[in-house]
């Protein structure tokens, strides 16, 4: 996730994902349905009805996973090769982009599995799509721990707030497997991918487009400091976000709907 964009559309995949479990959450505790299946309106007979009962987040999964590798493949000069020989040795080349384009095909393929349990398979097997999300964030995490090998100061600063925060997101989707409609745990899972959309953003603007017009310096230890209540701050907006969604389900769908 190299440069400003690089930062940037993978925090906004996160954090609309994070928006649609917290609307998932908040309907399935409000109208007391199970958050894996909920209910949904019968659509009438017509041309569109069929369009109308495909679910599409797979769909959008596979899509941002698209546009990231695409994104990641523009940036590269030259020939994008995993290996060269120059005077009898071997290098490695491109050792982020790899990382990169890894985490994204992860997503990928949690996209193509969701596709076909939800509008392909004859009975939708949720512990498949769980278990493919979980595998995607599981590959994030070395590769995170790795990413930050090179990096100082207020990068590294906020690449380790990053990889705590999808520390715990891991540590949620794995528990799901074993309570798939447990209220709490789709909470945290919504509020997490916030977080980690939100940050990453956050870390694209401080990195390389400062909205203050100074460059943050990695030898300043108030600026590594203000990192971290930077992120706490981001934390706090992203409860009192779900607080909000969760208020304004509760109108929705008790006054309203």
């Amino acid at each position: 996730m190299g440069g400003f964009e690089g930062h940037l559309f993978p925090g906004l995949s996160f954090f609309f994902f994070g928006l649609y479990h917290a609307q998932l959450f908040s309907k399935a505790s409000i109208c007391n349905y199970p958050v894996q299946y909920p209910a949904s309106r019968p659509w009438s007979k017509g041309r569109w009805a069929k369009l109308r009962q495909i679910y599409y987040v797979g769909l959008l999964k596979i899509l941002a996973a698209c546009i990231l590798v695409a994104q990641e493949l523009q940036g590269i000069p030259g020939d994008f090769v995993l290996i060269t020989k120059l005077f009898h040795q071997r290098n490695f080349l491109y050792h982020k982009e790899w990382q990169h384009l890894t985490f994204y095909m992860s997503f990928l393929l949690s996209g193509c599995v969701d596709v076909v349990s939800q509008n392909l398979l004859p009975r939708r097997c949720a512990p498949l799509e769980q278990g493919a999300q979980a595998l995607a964030l599981f590959v994030c995490l070395p590769l995170m721990a790795s990413h930050i090998q090179d990096t100082e100061g207020v990068e590294l600063q906020a690449h380790i707030l990053l990889i705590q925060t999808m520390f715990l997101l891991t540590l949620v989707v794995i528990a799901e497997l074993w309570a798939p409609n447990m209220l709490q745990i789709w909470m945290m899972k919504a509020f997490l991918n916030m977080v980690v959309g939100s940050w990453l953003m956050h870390v694209g603007f401080m990195l390389f487009k400062p909205i203050s017009g100074y460059k943050w310096m990695d030898d300043d230890k108030n600026d590594i400091m203000f990192v971290t209540t930077f992120y706490c701050w981001h934390v706090a907006f992203t409860a009192i976000l779900m607080v909000w969604i969760y208020g304004f389900s509760f109108v929705w769908y008790c006054y309203i709907c």
